[in-house]
């Protein structure tokens, strides 16, 4: 039996996605043999123009691109599918646009699957991430997303698993932030000031320029949403109390406001935090949503060193599953990317890729 193809729509060749294609390049023959997949990518674009298979272009994609790429829209790119007879589409979403994910809708109308690297689809207004869940549905297409949480493992598949064999999940809390995890980790166990670990961060390039995100406790929110309403609630980022480092109480209203922060004040203001510690305890930031009272938080708190959030060393991040059978033992899901993250971003996006291709597959073979 020849090898299904799986024609892979890719939204964005920066950094991630440019890894993606590399590592499906490099994959490609162990896909077809060990797999049976054939991935190909008739379609990559970035934010304004778009590379169109061509018949005959040797598929070297990043001259194909530079040489043969036009300005798109996502109806040509729709369009072009059906033209071309594309079946097995899986459209890929590795921006951080907030336009695109508006096209998803159409996208699934038309045949599409969706796997997203870009969360934003699942933040927004609860009623389009409704009508989104609707279309799936109706159109029989997959939308998987397991970066939006974390790249180097299943976290969104393990609380999945679990909801939905019944199991009543009743607390989910972690360090979701591998570059705030690496920054407290350190200014609890070393003698610097926040500012400075916060500049090696940077350098590191764990943190980005413009970090106000983090240190707002934005980014945190942001997941923290997505896993609220895994669990099923029907959660807007105003809900979220936000305890920011930067401003005290900060709640979704300020989620597109400008954030300033005075270093002096800052690193006066940790060092406090640190210095009220008592003894084997750590600090901590961290995302928690409690299902029985209602509460998704986000806060910087003391925790035990011995404890599962205590013991996290470099960019290592935890989560913390608590369920009705398992009582107060959580269910303990580690990561760590310490490593090359971009690479492990696109790991990440291609897993989902070839989840979605194996169930492809298994309706290829019911319809056989």
């Amino acid at each position: 039996m020849s090898a299904l193809r799986i024609n892979v729509i890719l939204f964005g060749i920066g950094n991630v996605g440019s890894a993606l294609i590399n590592q499906v390049l490099e994959s490609q023959q162990f896909f077809q043999e060990k797999r049976n997949i054939d991935l190909r990518f008739p379609i990559i674009t970035n934010s304004t123009l778009a590379f169109f298979e061509k018949e005959g272009v040797k598929n070297v994609w990043e001259a194909n691109f530079d040489q043969l790429a036009i300005p798109f829209t996502v109806s040509d790119i729709i369009e072009f599918a059906k033209n071309q007879g594309l079946e097995n589409i899986i459209a890929v979403d590795a921006t951080s646009s907030s336009e695109l994910v508006k096209q998803y809708i159409p996208l699934i109308q038309n045949g599409f699957n969706i796997v997203a690297a870009n969360p934003n689809a699942n933040i927004l207004h609860i009623d389009f991430y409704k009508e989104i869940r609707r279309n799936l549905k109706k159109y029989d297409k997959t939308f998987l997303y397991e970066t939006n949480i974390e790249a180097g493992i299943p976290v969104l598949q393990i609380i999945s698993d679990l909801y939905y064999s019944g199991e009543r999940i009743t607390k989910i809390r972690g360090v979701f932030s591998d570059s705030l995890s690496y920054i407290l980790n350190r200014f609890s166990s070393e003698d610097l000031p926040f500012s400075t670990i916060l500049k090696d961060a940077e350098k590191t390039g764990l943190l980005k320029t413009d970090f106000r995100d983090e240190l707002s406790g934005i980014g945190v929110a942001k997941k923290l949403l997505v896993l609220a309403r895994e669990l099923g609630k029907n959660a807007e980022f105003l809900d979220i109390k936000i305890n920011s480092l930067l401003y005290n109480d900060l709640d979704g209203a300020h989620l597109k406001s400008k954030f300033h922060y005075d270093a002096a004040v800052l690193d006066k203001y940790l060092e406090i935090a640190k210095v009220t510690l008592v003894k084997n305890e750590v600090l901590r930031y961290i995302g928690e949503i409690s299902i029985p009272e209602d509460k998704l938080e986000v806060k910087l708190v003391s925790e035990p060193i011995n404890s599962a959030i205590g013991k996290l060393k470099g960019s290592e991040t935890v989560f913390e599953i608590y369920t009705q059978s398992r009582g107060n033992v959580p269910l303990v899901v580690h990561g760590n990317n310490s490593g090359k993250k971009t690479e492990i971003i696109a790991r990440g996006i291609l897993t989902d890729i070839l989840k979605v291709a194996e169930k492809i597959k298994i309706k290829e073979t019911i319809w056989l």
